[in-house]
């Protein structure tokens, strides 16, 4: 998650790995919630692996966090009761 900077994260990222690319982006437009142009939603490949990454419209207290988010695409509503059961 990145506070308007999900677009330049992407770009570096896939600059540092071969075979990587900025696969899709979506865009807020004027009507928001997020700033126009930014990021609701974006895929990118590192070395063949996908990634996903957004831009946050809520302002954080915080620079740095050790979180993170995972990301699970399934296929059917058995594959889901399966992973998160």
């Amino acid at each position: 998650m990145f506070e308007g900077k999900a677009e330049e994260a992407m770009n570096f990222y896939t600059s540092l790995f071969d075979q990587s690319e900025i696969v899709s982006i979506s865009r807020y437009d004027e009507n928001g919630p997020g700033k126009e142009g930014t990021v609701i939603h974006a895929t990118f490949t590192l070395n063949g692996q996908e990634f996903m990454c957004i831009d946050s419209y809520v302002n954080h207290n915080f620079t740095f966090t050790p979180a993170m988010s995972l990301y699970v695409t399934c296929e059917t509503e058995e594959e889901i009761d399966t992973v998160f059961h």
